[in-house]
């Protein structure tokens, strides 16, 4: 039993055993944009390019407007000088403190501070006066009610009917009214009767 060496001649490939399966499908180059800031300075994006967490392409006008106010390599410097943690908050506070330079070339970010300031003590004044009132209400609310309770208190007791308080008296005493059926309290009625009753 013989063995023998294989060539490369003698291997197959897949594709020239079966030339009428399809070829396998390759995948295209993936194309990786720069980052904002590279396509506006017109330079190449490196892999490790600084500016590209903070400036996708996406977002042109957020390294405009920082670019315009504090320039590219003054934003390159000041990322340097910070930890990795603090970067993306240090280029949110460029990109606010270009967009209000812009808008108010004298003030810039202390203008929109010192507005929001005073529109926060308007209000302030504005929830102090509508406190005052609220108290000033109770306590008109408070003295009306004192008021009453007071006319209530000293006001005189209602009066009973005449018909009642005979018989309110009657039920107290009744031994008074044994003599007189006719519930007569009044004594000059009395004498009016009795003159009635003599004889001629």
């Amino acid at each position: 039993m013989e063995y023998r060496e294989a060539t490369p001649s003698a291997v197959a490939s897949p594709n020239s055993s079966n030339p009428s399966s399809p070829s396998t499908p390759t995948s295209p180059p993936v194309v990786i944009s720069p980052c904002a800031a590279c396509k506006i300075l017109r330079r190449r994006c490196a892999n490790k390019c600084m500016l590209a967490p903070y400036f996708p392409p996406t977002e042109p006008a957020k390294f405009t407007t920082a670019h315009r106010v504090f320039g590219a390599s003054n934003i390159i410097k000041f990322l340097q000088e910070l930890p990795e943690s603090q970067r993306a908050d240090a280029v949110s506070s460029m990109v606010y403190e270009a967009s209000a330079r812009i808008r108010d070339p004298v003030y810039g970010c202390a203008g929109a501070i010192c507005q929001l300031q005073k529109q926060v003590n308007e209000l302030q004044a504005q929830l102090a006066k509508a406190q005052a009132e609220v108290v000033n209400m109770q306590l008109q609310q408070a003295n009306l009610v004192g008021a009453l309770l007071c006319m209530e208190a000293t006001a005189p007791p209602p009066q009973p009917h005449p018909q009642q308080f005979a018989v309110d008296t009657f039920i107290c005493s009744p031994q008074r009214y044994h003599s007189n059926p006719g519930f007569i309290d009044d004594d000059d009625n009395n004498n009016n009767l009795g003159s009635l009753w003599e004889p001629f």
